[in-house]
């Protein structure tokens, strides 16, 4: 008996971003309104200037810390007593900071947004930073710090970062801090942080959910009267390379039957024109499951269970990285194959069903993140941090699929570079320092297993 045919897949439907309206409260307070009335939810998040990259010298973490306090009490009530009244509304509430940005937000029933937005509002402007509170956070802070260095993956993460950035850029060093610099970081540090950082001019409210543009201005306006101030500028973004030249680093873990790989360059910031044809590029060459370098190693040679390449998108050029983890014995063996995609990309054009897989891919899964109040609320909180045009949700589908062959040719060869190629492992020397060394990929720069550079 025959197979029944497959039915032929249909035309995609036309997709829409919910749609929003943007402007100002008084005191320079931005905001942007979703309206999504099909659920009594409205999801709000507070988007402030005060990102890893915004903090002091020598205070690296800094803002991770005075993003999560921001819910270990207010002026008016204790961490319990927020979190009790939190509880009391059903809201679910969270704080954290990244490299641009800090975000404090709660989702809730529409009937109770008012009382949950009068609560964030006094989280954002209010915060006590309880003594108590702020040495608990950072001792957990410490203890996962410690927790991480014992880990392959996360010491690789950290050396590629060493290796590929200067001294002087905060992207050399973790966005959540060293185990030396959280550890200097006390009150008054998350204090003088925060009063420097969170103002209303350099701070986005974004509401999602079933609420009108009218009712989110008012309630917001009554919400966050009295706020006002402009902050301090923030620092000079610092995103210079550590070296234009290729460099092999390896971390020593004696005895590791693994071997962690890191390869990568300085990529781009996310306002870079070539975005699109960059993701494209990036999704065949190593960004998808059935992308080149993945296919290579793991179902051609069976050296790992997963590899895959990323630009990390970041207000300023955040690293552009292959990733995998491989048996120590073919460590070397691993590396000269994603050598080998990255210089097949730069020098020959792709197919057109290679690139017509990863666009139709990338175009059919982008409505699917977008079917939650704090889904939107957060894509439309990226739109504010990176400045993304207004219709660059409901564009997104197209300009993925206007991308040629051509295209990611071009992109390829701008914005690959092996010559200024770093690479990074965390294995054991004893077996993979000669093979990797025969590669003739650059000087060796060698580190102990506590991350400092090896004597000569």
């Amino acid at each position: 008996m025959s197979a029944t045919p497959r039915p032929a897949p249909s035309a995609p439907r036309p997709y829409h971003f919910p749609r929003f309206e943007r402007g100002t409260v008084e005191g320079g307070l931005g905001l942007v309104v979703a309206p999504m009335p099909a659920l009594p939810i409205v999801s709000v998040l507070l988007v402030a200037d005060a990102g890893a990259m915004t903090e002091p010298a020598g205070q690296d973490g800094c803002a991770h810390l005075a993003a999560r306090a921001l819910l270990e009490g207010t002026a008016r009530r204790s961490a319990t007593e927020l979190t009790e009244r939190l509880e009391q509304l059903g809201a679910a509430a969270a704080a954290d900071a990244d490299w641009d940005a800090a975000m404090a937000g709660v989702t809730v029933l529409r009937p109770r947004l008012e009382e949950a937005l009068g609560l964030l509002a006094e989280v954002a402007m209010t915060p006590a930073y309880p003594e108590r509170e702020v040495e608990r956070l950072r001792a957990e802070r410490l203890a996962d710090i410690l927790q991480l260095r014992s880990e392959p993956r996360a010491l690789a993460d950290e050396l590629f970062a060493r290796a590929v950035y200067a001294p002087a850029s905060r992207y050399a060093h973790p966005d959540h801090g060293s185990q030396a610099s959280v550890a200097r970081i006390g009150r008054e540090a998350l204090a003088a942080f925060h009063a420097a950082r969170f103002h209303p001019a350099t701070s986005t409210l974004v509401l999602a959910g079933d609420v009108t543009p009218d009712e989110a201005r008012r309630i917001v306006s009554r919400a966050f009267a009295g706020w006002d101030g402009g902050g301090a500028p923030a620092p000079a973004l610092v995103d210079a390379p550590a070296r234009t030249t290729r460099a092999l680093h390896l971390l020593d873990r004696a005895g590791a039957p693994q071997s962690e790989l890191r390869l990568g360059h300085v990529g781009l910031p996310r306002a870079h024109p070539d975005h699109f044809p960059v993701t494209l590029m990036n999704a065949i060459l190593g960004g998808l499951f059935s992308s080149r370098i993945n296919l290579n190693l793991r179902e051609r040679h069976a050296y790992t269970y997963g590899a895959h390449s990323a630009f990390d998108w970041r207000r300023g050029a955040g690293p552009f990285v292959v990733s995998t983890a491989v048996q120590s014995e073919v460590t070397a063996a691993a590396a000269r194959e994603v050598l080998a995609e990255i210089d097949a990309i730069r020098e020959r054009p792709v197919a057109g069903d290679e690139l017509a897989l990863a666009a139709s891919y990338l175009a059919g899964v982008f409505p699917i993140r977008y079917e939650t109040t704090e889904a939107v609320a957060r894509a439309l909180a990226a739109m504010t941090v990176y400045d993304l045009p207004a219709d660059h949700f409901d564009r997104y589908r197209d300009r993925v699929r206007a991308v040629t062959v051509q295209d990611v040719q071009q992109a390829a060869e701008r914005h690959l570079h092996p010559e200024r190629m770093q690479m990074a492992i965390v294995g054991d020397a004893a077996s993979i320092r000669a093979p990797v060394e025969a590669l003739g990929f650059g000087p060796l720069i060698a580190y102990g297993a506590d991350g400092a550079p090896a004597a000569p």
